[in-house]
């Protein structure tokens, strides 16, 4: 399980290979925070490469949108597999995030 990050054209990107699971997720967590302290606004995670995101994946995910939003920025999300995409759909998380199907529709327009 790891985290890459990047920036392009402002955006920080946020690479998820692997699981999003309890023993990683503050992993993640701190990292968009440091961004997000060091005046980033704009934040893409891109799930290409991850098969499972369990509870408090889903968690970290809900709080990271949060604390993005009360700054005045945005938090979206990409390449979800048709699993994680039903998932967020079961929980109603779809409503809450803007998921693009590719690392190129999430960066247009941001």
């Amino acid at each position: 399980m790891s985290f890459q990050t990047s920036k392009e054209n402002g955006v920080v990107i946020v690479d998820v290979d692997g699981q999003l699971i309890v023993g990683n997720r503050q992993e993640l967590k701190q990292k968009v925070l440091d961004e997000l302290e060091g005046g980033d606004r704009k934040f893409l995670i891109d799930f290409a490469n991850t098969g499972y995101i369990d509870s408090s994946g889903l968690g970290v995910l809900v709080s990271l949108s949060k604390k993005i939003r009360e700054q005045g920025g945005e938090l979206r999300l990409a390449n979800l597999n048709e699993d994680l995409r039903t998932l967020f759909e079961l929980t109603k998380l779809d409503t809450l995030f803007n998921i693009a199907d590719s690392r190129d529709d999430a960066l247009q327009n941001f």
